[in-house]
């Protein structure tokens, strides 16, 4: 039998060699290679399986005229991603997603530009994927290649992240809308259960942002949202955000409308860890910035397969720093050199000290009910999803 004939008969039927090579695809390749034949087909699916590693995509600064940069960022770097998303956080910087500044006055014009950008982003994506996407006035993104790589507090300028969560054993992730209904000043809480925040026992974080703030009734309608699910062991964490752009559930789509409301990413599964930290006015310095991650690393939650957020006010970074760039991603790094960290500057903070432990009961740093709510803070959170050997980033 010749060489290469020798070589096609090994790829047509024995499946481990065939894994073997496999596993160095991209997801892309792989889904076109699934194509070729049955046995390629099963071999495909196991690898795509046992990928369940969180990735991500970072645009730090201006791509090509045309579009903004996280797009032609994401139309890149998915070429080349080794996971298949099942559910996409992205957040852009507000001033140029839409091509030009957000002025209330030109919300008309802005929200067809916006909109345009998201679809573009969207078209990337696979079909049946979660999409939820947000615009802010800053960004904190962790540069792409290493979880290790520094964290940058982006307050101007063109930037954004799109995270990729594959399916992981264990763990669900839905997205969820609640639009203030200017009929009806009474929220019905029913609408929590069919979100899967209520009647939930698995469930462990809920990621909240508010969206068009400025409106009258916004502020009341949040907490109507947050207060019924203060009440739960779980991880309440976001912040107050420019607007939300996308938002794809496994059922329907959600386009942006006038209303104010509240859009987020439910996690449930019992492996699930997780913690917060606030960082009030009083965080001032170096000193008292890395005193707070000090108590977040008190929480003890598994650095491996873990995601950090920063949900800051637009008034702090390096005006709050006395011009100090970067000041709380760098202590952030300084405690969990290995965790990446993404999230935003924007309007109002959502968050308190609470951890859900490995026992997965709730543990607050006092007895009184936490308030929620904040202006000028930083809200830290952990987010560990598990520690399967699949799972580990």
């Amino acid at each position: 039998m010749e060489p290469a004939a020798k070589g096609g008969f090994v790829l047509g039927n024995l499946a481990e060699v065939v894994e073997r090579v496999f596993g160095f695809l991209p997801t892309k390749a792989l889904l076109r290679a699934a194509c070729v034949c049955r046995l390629w087909r099963e071999c495909a699916r196991r690898i795509l399986r046992a990928r369940q590693r969180v990735s991500w995509v970072s645009a730090l600064e201006p791509g090509p005229a045309g579009g903004h940069a996280l797009v032609h960022a994401l139309a890149r770097e998915l070429e080349q991603v080794h996971v298949l998303p099942q559910t996409v956080l992205y957040i852009a910087d507000a001033e140029t997603f839409g091509g030009h500044e957000e002025w209330h006055e030109q919300k008309k014009a802005r929200k067809r530009n916006s909109r345009e950008t998201a679809i573009a982003l969207e078209k990337l994506l696979p079909k049946r994927c979660q999409v939820l996407g947000l615009v802010t006035p800053g960004v904190v993104v962790t540069p792409m290649g290493s979880s290790s790589n520094q964290p940058l507090e982006i307050e101007e300028g063109e930037a954004g992240f799109a995270l990729l969560f594959p399916k992981i054993d264990g763990v669900k992730i839905h997205t969820f809308h609640f639009s203030k209904d200017v009929k009806n000043r009474v929220f019905d809480e029913s609408k929590f259960a069919e979100a899967g925040l209520k009647n939930n026992p698995d469930l462990r974080v809920v990621l909240l942002f508010g969206y068009n703030s400025w409106k009258s009734g916004a502020t009341r309608f949040l907490h109507q949202i947050v207060n019924p699910l203060n009440e739960k062991s779980i991880i309440l964490a976001g912040g107050q955000v420019e607007s939300f752009t996308s938002l794809i559930s496994e059922n329907n789509s959600v386009q942006p409308g006038d209303a104010c409301g509240v859009v987020g990413l439910a996690f449930s599964g019992p492996q699930i860890q997780s913690a917060t930290v606030l960082l009030d006015q009083d965080v001032a310095d170096e000193r008292t910035a890395e005193a707070a991650m000090q108590r977040l690393k008190a929480a003890n939650i598994p650095e491996h397969n873990t995601i950090g957020f920063m949900f800051a006010c637009v008034g702090r970074g390096y005006r709050h720093y006395k011009t100090k760039r970067n000041m709380e991603a760098d202590a952030f790094r300084k405690f969990f050199p290995n965790v990446p960290l993404f999230g935003f500057f924007g309007h109002g903070e959502i968050g308190c000290d609470r951890i859900v432990t490995g026992n997965f009961v709730l543990r607050e740093c006092n007895d009184i009910k936490d308030d929620l709510l904040h202006g000028y803070t930083t809200v830290m959170t952990l987010i560990h999803l598990g520690s399967t050997k699949a799972n580990q980033v």
